[in-house]
């Protein structure tokens, strides 16, 4: 949960500009995707997952091509990309993130916000989101999951964290606004300015109540504002990581746990993908090969698929977790580095386990037909519609 739709556009141009000067084929690389992530000679295997083609980005494909098993690359004139292990933990130990790169908490409507508030709102969503699980009964036995993913998981977590809270802030969590600041922020203004604004108390989540204790306009455009960067990722990044753990692992070895399935989807298929990280006078000193003006991208995409810290990188093996902590495992960065973890992740495990564990108690699968699926630029890294559904019932060619 390490992004928002500002801080994931903004990181996602950055690497997009990067990235550019390595495509030599873009269409090429389009079209190979990969028959077991980052592997296009992958052996064919029975199970279904082995049928399936995971067709990414040309840009992120020539830097799964190209670069992995690199420490560092050269990605433009004035921008570095760190995907060894050692030189990561250096590169992100050597200061913290500024006001600027924090994804979440970087400054609103010109507005810093200081790490103590931070933590507040981190703490108000994270009481909503155990208020939900604590619900009860916040999963029905009978809840039907099936449809396309990630909407269909969306749009369950939307409902099911924020409850009932005014349209005017539900509708802050579309998927539609993710990939468009300019709409995000005009539905913002537009809610902060409508009148019979709600009313304080327990009928709204406590993150609701921060934009109804708001007295002025200015105020509560602040508050929508952080309503948004607090509560959409939440949404976003739990529903990305469940489809994505469907389509590169569906159905599943019983013997796999759900988190560590959910583990194995974070490694191929890493939702933050790329942490940005401005140009520093600490950086030079870490490796000679980065310039004072130079811009660092770190690439968990590549650390994660590196074939000397993982056994078969490009393989989806959950049970590679049983003897792994994901908390001190070189080169593993789906919550970020250990200095500076996301503040989400014990909000986004819970969420990802319950709705993987209702799918696999109710049989649902990704259908049959479908053989490929994309994985765009911007914004989380994770395929843009998986179709799951009942093995009876599911069509799709």
């Amino acid at each position: 949960m390490s992004s928002t739709e500002h801080s994931q556009n903004q990181r996602s141009q950055k690497a997009e500009s990067a990235t550019g000067a390595i495509v030599k084929n873009s269409e090429s690389a389009a079209a190979r995707g990969t028959g077991g992530p980052g592997n296009p000679s992958a052996p064919t295997r029975t199970h279904p997952r082995n049928r399936r083609t995971t067709v990414f980005a040309p840009r992120l494909q020539a830097l799964l091509d190209e670069h992995t098993g690199k420490d560092l690359v050269r990605l433009e004139p004035d921008t570095i990309g760190i995907a060894g292990a050692e030189l990561s933990d250096r590169i992100l130990a050597a200061r913290r993130a500024t006001e600027t790169e924090r994804p979440t908490f970087k400054p609103l409507h010109g507005r810093s916000i200081s790490k103590a508030e931070a933590a507040s709102v981190m703490r108000t969503v994270g009481r909503d989101v155990r208020a939900a699980l604590d619900g009860p009964d916040p999963l029905p036995a009978d809840t039907d999951l099936s449809g396309p993913w990630p909407i269909t998981g969306h749009r369950f977590l939307r409902d099911l964290v924020l409850r009932d809270d005014p349209w005017r802030l539900r509708v802050l969590m579309s998927r539609l606004l993710e990939i468009d600041t300019k709409v995000t922020w005009t539905t913002i203004v537009t809610g902060a300015a409508l009148p019979r604004r709600p009313r304080p108390g327990p009928h709204l989540t406590q993150l609701a109540n921060l934009v109804a204790e708001a007295e002025t306009y200015q105020d509560r455009r602040y508050a929508m504002g952080m309503y948004r960067r607090a509560a959409a990722p939440v949404c976003f990044t739990v529903s990305t990581l469940v489809a994505n753990a469907l389509w590169l692992g569906s159905p599943f070895d019983d013997s796999a746990s759900d988190r560590a399935v959910l583990y194995e989807a974070m490694r191929l298929l890493p939702p933050s993908w790329n942490l940005l990280r401005n140009r520093s006078p600490e950086y030079p000193a870490v490796d000679d090969r980065i310039g004072p003006g130079d811009d660092i991208l770190m690439l968990p995409l590549l650390t994660h698929r590196d074939p000397a810290l993982w056994d078969a990188p490009d393989e989806f093996r959950p049970e590679r977790w049983d003897a792994l902590d994901p908390d001190d495992t070189p080169g593993y960065l789906p919550f970020g580095h250990v200095s500076e973890r996301c503040w989400g992740r014990h909000l986004v495990m819970p969420l990802a386990e319950l709705l993987l564990g209702h799918i696999r108690r109710t049989g649902l699968i990704v259908a049959p037909g479908q053989r490929t699926a994309e994985v765009p630029l911007l914004g989380l890294l994770g395929v843009r519609t998986v179709h799951v559904g009942h093995r009876d019932k599911v069509r799709r060619t």
